[in-house]
């Protein structure tokens, strides 16, 4: 598979894109799929099936043995019976992505990345950074810890998380692995974090001491593309068309669903759920991708994101490989603070997308009608997909509709306690049990400028 960067063009095996990580003009390492036909991808109903099927189209010119360490690897990190189980409640078809060691959708694909980093280094030694909102930052340091050749830092707002991400990031003792909470919000980290790529002094610091930069965020090809076996996971399970509705943050997650149509999965429609950090939403309905200034810390925190990485794939998508276009878009970003697609990609964005929004009271709403109507406890995130399926009224057209479950409930106890009323939590997975006990060992804050001074005191 050829992967091309958005803004340029540039040409990237599938090594290079994920030893790369961000590609050199900026922009990001897209799968070119010119030359692929839909699939028929009713076969995939296991985790390995999906999988194998994912890497052998876009991962295909990695050595079949590498393929086959990593999927092995994700699957020993997940319940043997059913990894990605779907469970219909209240009418709507819910996609478990969080039974991984942190409970969060981020474990299946950084239970991979170790192995496709460490093939694609070739003995190199790689410093993986990281932002993360919450979930991607445990998830990393999990995935990455005592890995040979290998360290992980991952910065996160130093408010805004809940009590169980901090642990989870704060509690590993892994000598390669490093939390540094900033004084400021996820998109200050991730901001931050895409400058320390393209600072060519920095490069050359870090090449003076063997190291290389990648990221293990969803701008990273070997995040990304392990996530579209989901919703092939999805299709094979229901065997008929099917709309999604992701709560989005990022939108690597509803991005990977759309690959999966591109592929071969009967998907009609993509609904982007968002909290009131609504830039996502507000740009599926208007074709304007305007961040605006209100920034909004909520019971969701995941998804207190205002620049969202991937949708710049999205947009190459939506103008047919025109990087020319996509780099006006982005410059417009960059210069004015907004964008507003063509005409011609806004009507393909229609087409196919929708969004909606949920507060904090409508989420802990939802979270308490979903438990009185059959039992199913939701973590806030899921709870604010639900809604937003519900307000659009989802399912329609006779399609089911299956929603993208990204965590688990017990990541958010202090939400789920006051949506309840009590703690309806009581059979926490052992590796939640086991944080209340371990010492806090990364307790270090920065300001977001001193930020690159920590990268570099890891070379």
């Amino acid at each position: 598979m050829r992967f091309v960067s958005t803004r340029k063009g540039f040409e990237a095996t599938s090594a290079e894109s994920v030893f790369q990580g961000l590609a050199p003009d900026g922009g990001l390492y897209v799968p070119d799929l010119s030359g692929v036909a839909p699939t028929d991808v009713t076969g995939f109903d296991t985790l390995r099936a999906a999988e194998e099927f994912i890497l052998s189209k876009l991962f295909d010119d990695l050595p079949a043995s590498v393929r086959a360490d990593a999927v092995n690897r994700l699957l020993s990190r997940f319940p043997s019976g059913d990894p990605i189980p779907m469970v219909d409640a209240d009418g709507l078809k819910i996609l478990e992505l969080f039974h991984g060691r942190t409970g969060a959708f981020k474990d299946v694909a950084l239970s991979m990345l170790p192995v496709f980093m460490r093939h694609a280094a070739d003995g190199r030694r790689v410093l993986v950074l990281t932002a993360t909102s919450g979930d991607t930052g445990s998830a990393a340091m999990h995935g990455f810890a005592g890995v040979d050749g290998t360290e992980v830092v991952v910065f996160f707002p130093n408010v805004g998380t809940s009590r169980i991400q901090r642990l989870q990031m704060t509690t590993p003792s892994e000598a390669n692995v490093h939390a540094i909470a900033i004084r400021g919000n996820f998109d200050d980290a991730q901001a931050a974090v895409k400058r320390i790529f393209a600072d060519e002094t920095i490069a050359r610091e870090a090449a003076a001491h063997g190291v290389a930069l990648s990221s293990a965020n969803s701008i990273n090809t070997g995040r990304l593309i392990p996530q579209i076996a989901y919703y092939i996971l999805a299709a094979a399970r229901l065997k008929c068309e099917f709309d999604v509705v992701v709560p989005s943050g990022n939108f690597g997650n509803i991005l990977a669903a759309y690959y999966a149509k591109l592929l071969g999965a009967p998907i009609g429609r993509f609904v982007c759920a968002s909290n009131v950090n609504d830039v996502l939403a507000r740009f599926v309905k208007t074709g304007v991708y305007d961040p605006g200034d209100r920034f909004t810390v909520t019971n969701s925190p995941s998804m207190d994101i205002r620049k969202s990485s991937n949708v710049e794939r999205l947009l190459w998508l939506l103008n047919d490989g025109d990087s020319g276009e996509v780099s006006r878009l982005m410059d417009d970003l960059a210069t004015k603070g907004r964008y507003e697609l063509n005409a011609s990609a806004k009507a393909r964005l229609f087409a196919e997308f929708e969004g909606g929004v949920a507060t904090p009271i409508e989420t802990e709403a939802e979270m308490r009608r979903m438990r009185d109507a059959c039992g199913y406890v939701l973590d806030p995130h899921t709870a604010v997909a639900t809604h937003v399926a519900r307000s659009l009224g989802y399912p329609k057209g006779g399609r089911p509709v299956v929603v993208a479950a990204t965590a688990t409930p017990y990541k958010f106890p202090e939400t789920c306690e006051r949506a309840f009323g009590a703690n309806v939590l009581t059979d926490p997975p052992p590796s939640f049990r086991e944080l209340e006990s371990l010492p806090v060992v990364q307790d270090k804050v920065v300001d977001v400028a001193e930020m690159d001074d920590s990268v570099r005191s890891l070379f």
